[in-house]
């Protein structure tokens, strides 16, 4: 049986979620896989949006947990 790489499926699954923030102007990009956290880049108007932590906790960290069960946390940078 085939192991998914871990970063592969973070990617896809980032871009699943991609149009719900491109819908409210904003971006996500990916930075990295390790220590199993996920490193993002909010880009747009989500860099900059009152509703970041949330969106990050609620929507991006949630689904990629429930995808990707061995990822501990999302950490969003500023690149």
């Amino acid at each position: 049986m085939n192991k998914i790489n871990p970063e592969l499926k973070i990617k896809e699954l980032l871009d699943d979620l991609r149009p719900f923030l491109n819908g409210d102007g904003g971006d996500i990009e990916f930075i990295k896989y390790e220590d199993k956290f996920v490193y993002i880049k909010l880009t747009g108007a989500c860099a900059n949006c009152g509703f970041q932590d949330e969106t990050i906790s609620f929507g991006i960290e949630a689904y990629l947990k429930d995808q990707v069960p061995e990822i501990e946390g999302v950490i969003n940078v500023d690149v």
